[in-house]
């Protein structure tokens, strides 16, 4: 029997206001009927750990490390840009082949994905047609906002290229 290799299930982008921006699901979890909105539930309850690890007046990094177990298959990893936007991981320890049993990673295996997120999310304020008060919920509730979500095909799919690249052990994305 073959041990599975860790995935990304999920990678959500979340604004400095708790709002989520993007939220992007990986194999096999995109066939799963609920499963975005099982993992919208996931990536909210993850919001005060974010809030209690940004406190810490002792942390020298972005990276959040492991914010919170879901189970024996899933955990949520957090990193927490200047500005306060944060990008949550859902890792499945199980992989894309759903084998039981297959090793954890440990603290900074994630630090690549997290980097490559960053510099695209950089790319995309880079944008000069990207405006980020635009995805605001009190934006959005005036009429003056696009919605919440980031809409850029360009940053959705660079989302999309990272969650599926990932791999433990890698240090550049």
């Amino acid at each position: 029997m073959t041990a599975s290799v860790p995935s990304i299930a999920c990678i959500g982008i979340i604004g400095k206001h708790d709002n989520p921006l993007h939220i992007s699901l990986f194999p096999p979890h995109t066939s799963i009927p609920g499963a975005y909105l099982e993992f919208s539930f996931l990536l909210n309850s993850s919001l005060d750990i974010f809030d209690l690890r940004a406190r810490d007046k002792n942390r020298v990094d972005q990276d959040l490390g492991l914010l919170h177990a879901i189970d024996e298959r899933l955990s949520v990893w957090g990193w927490e840009t200047g500005t306060g936007t944060r990008f949550a991981i859902v890792l499945d320890v199980w992989g894309r082949e759903g084998i039981e049993g297959g090793r954890g990673v440990g603290e900074g295996e994630l630090k690549g994905a997290f980097r490559a997120l960053q510099t695209a999310y950089i790319h995309l304020l880079q944008n000069p047609f990207y405006v980020p008060d635009e995805h605001t919920p009190m934006a959005a509730r005036e009429g003056r906002g696009k919605g919440s979500q980031i809409t850029s095909r360009k940053f959705i799919e660079e989302v999309e290229r990272i969650g599926m690249a990932w791999r433990p052990g890698m240090s550049n994305v």
